[in-house]
């Protein structure tokens, strides 16, 4: 097994850390944008992210009106100022999870699409890439361990929406765990992990994981952009496992500590 699995180093500061693993959202878009010979392989999983994310955002809106009722008091028994604003973040809530959901359900489909994408952004990004994975069957089976977490996070993400004052704080933030282990496994499994040694590698490197899963959360939100999404996403997860592996090296050799540079 390689580097990845180090424990991080120490960094200038944790806030750093988490730009610099956003900073890998962006950096996959330009990634892509550069190499027109990836864009074939971005194509169809793009489509399905498309699709599947507004069939998902069309179907949370059919499905307030019915979630509202088992989720508010009824009309008439909150002050008006209090009954607006937790109308809104049930539709917020509710769209966000359809749109979640449906990005999940298109990484599922496109999954061998998305795992060569990510082979040939690490080979071009390294010069080759690595492959420590026992075989294809341990790539099936983590890749839809992975996708079921993916997937099952979705109502995880809508419920922690509605817990007084930190709900909404630990949604996002277990929303953005889930964006970046799902676009993060194909490069990790070639690595031979297993689906416990993948939540160790986000353990270690928390802030940077966090950081690049909220941008891609943002990214969800963002008009066009999220067009290219998932592959954009799984091309900016390659280049930050590629970014922190550098980094952890640098640092056993030379003992100094730095922030991950962001992907050219």
């Amino acid at each position: 097994m390689t580097d990845a699995t180090s424990v991080p180093v120490s960094s200038p500061g944790l806030v750093r850390r988490a730009a610099a693993g956003a900073w890998h959202v962006p950096a996959g878009f330009g990634f892509l944008l550069r190499r027109p010979r990836l864009w074939p392989l971005a194509v169809l999983p793009a489509f399905f992210a498309v699709l599947l994310m507004l069939a998902g955002a069309i179907l949370a809106i059919y499905l307030v009106p019915e979630v509202e009722p088992l989720l508010t008091p009824s009309p008439g028994r909150m002050p008006e100022w209090v009954e607006l604003p937790v109308s809104l973040l049930l539709w917020t809530a509710t769209i966000g999870a359809g749109v979640f959901l449906g990005l999940g359900l298109a990484l599922l489909l496109s999954a061998p699409l998305l795992d060569l994408l990510s082979r040939r952004v690490e080979s071009q990004a390294r010069g080759t890439a690595e492959d420590q994975s026992p075989g294809l069957r341990h790539e099936i089976a983590q890749s839809l361990r992975s996708a079921l977490y993916f997937l099952v996070a979705a109502p995880g993400v809508f419920l922690l929406g509605f817990v007084p004052v930190l709900g909404p704080l630990l949604s996002l933030l277990w929303g953005a765990r889930a964006v970046a282990f799902q676009m993060t496994d194909p490069v990790l499994s070639r690595r031979g992990m297993t689906f416990r040694q993948k939540r160790r590698w986000h353990r270690e490197w928390l802030f940077e994981s966090e950081g690049f899963g909220l941008a891609g959360m943002i990214g969800l939100l963002a008009p066009f952009a999220n067009v290219l999404l998932g592959p954009a996403l799984v091309a900016g997860g390659t280049l930050l496992v590629l970014d922190l592996e550098r980094l952890s090296a640098a640092h056993g050799a030379s003992g100094t500590s730095a922030s991950p540079p962001p992907s050219q």
